[in-house]
């Protein structure tokens, strides 16, 4: 089946590809210079101190967990309104995590209802920018310090959000993002991590790479120097050519976000007459969103499977961003999970399906996905 609309295409342009194969050309391909430049520059556009590079944002959250000693025993709360690695990168430290339902308008966290859930166990809190819209981080921010609990930010889909004046990392221990290939920018695999403190960072760079004292970069520099393992770590370091991938979008990133944000407007303009269909409510006044996804919320008496397949043979790809994390196998038979225990991430998750939304979509394909949703819907 031909797709007249892809449900995505990514930014990258013939300068970016350039660059990734003058890297290949070079005798160097693993972590260096091309890494340092791009967490230099990734770090400037977040206005924060430092910023490390690794192989995914699951990698990035991971090493925050890890950083802070959670562990057995501890209970890290989070949401089932996000994306599986959310809650996988805690059990990977060997601590449970805790979900608590979101917020029915926003479908984010919320810092009120995660207060009601802390414990005596409680280590940590995970929320998650879903969609590209932030949590109140000042609000998360206050409540990690009220509990004296670990404030770890997922940012996968948030390069570009502000609430409050405030921006990814600014307030908790790390923020997390991801350059997954449908990411804001992308390098078809990669994430990082920021933080506030430089002694952190230095921690996150060891870790990434072994827990050893030198990359191959450093060691080869000059003299040869001999490299020691100084502490647990693990394989998540970021080599130079998805990095040189990366550096040319850091300079389109308002570009693309300016176009993300004009077709969201689009679709929520087109689409707001349809009996029935719901959205996820859009950034307040002076909030800004990263735009990453643009869901709705099929009508509750439309099955929204059908729709997806009546969508797809009409050519346009689109997805489910996401089930909620605590129907999916995995969850339901480890802990027992009834779709029921968290209602609102269980209808969102039952009712959401993902439209196209990147900067090459045209406006004309925009009304076309919307046409072709109202022809589907029509009562």
């Amino acid at each position: 089946m031909s797709r007249k609309v892809e449900f995505f295409l990514h930014n990258l342009d013939e300068n970016d590809i350039s660059a990734a194969c003058e890297v290949l050309r070079s005798v160097f391909l693993t972590t260096g210079s091309r890494v340092k430049e791009f967490e230099s520059g990734f770090a400037k556009l977040l206005n924060i101190q430092e910023a490390v590079a690794v192989t995914s944002c699951t990698g990035a959250l991971h090493l925050a967990l890890m950083r802070y000693g959670i562990g057995p025993g501890d209970e890290v709360i989070t949401t089932p309104m996000t994306f599986v690695a959310t809650a996988t990168a805690i059990l990977e430290v060997g601590a449970t995590p805790v979900f608590v339902d979101v917020c029915p308008n926003s479908g984010l966290l919320t810092p009120e209802a995660v207060e009601k859930h802390i414990s005596e166990k409680t280590r940590a809190i995970v929320p998650v920018h879903l969609y590209g819209r932030m949590v109140d981080v000042k609000g998360f921010s206050a409540l990690a310090q009220k509990h004296d609990l670990i404030f770890i930010e997922d940012a996968a889909h948030c390069i570009e959000g502000i609430r409050d004046e405030i921006r990814p990392g600014q307030l908790s221990h790390a923020a997390c993002f991801s350059f997954y290939a449908t990411k804001n920018i992308t390098c078809g695999e990669g994430g990082a991590l920021v933080t506030r403190s430089s002694e952190d960072a230095a921690w996150y760079r060891s870790a990434r790479h072994h827990g050893i004292s030198k990359n191959a970069a450093s060691r080869y520099s000059k003299k040869y120097e001999h490299w020691d393992m100084e502490m647990m770590g693990w394989k998540y370091n970021m080599d130079d050519i998805h990095a040189a991938l990366l550096l040319g979008q850091l300079a389109k990133v308002p570009s693309f976000h300016k176009q993300r944000e004009n077709l969201e407007h689009l679709y929520r303009e087109l689409l707001s007459d349809i009996e029935g269909l719901d959205f996820i409510e859009p950034p307040e006044p002076g909030e800004v969103s990263g735009h990453h996804l643009f869901t709705v919320l099929v009508p509750e008496d439309f099955s929204r499977d059908e729709v997806l397949t009546r969508l797809q043979e009409e050519g346009i790809g689109c997805a489910v961003n996401y089930r909620a994390v605590h129907n999916l196998s995995f969850f339901k038979e480890t802990f027992g999970f009834r779709p029921e225990d968290f209602p609102v991430a269980d209808r969102i998750g039952r009712r959401t399906i993902t439209l196209p939304l990147y900067p090459k979509l045209t406006e004309e394909k925009v009304r076309f996905v919307c046409s072709t949703l109202k022809k589907i819907l029509a009562r």
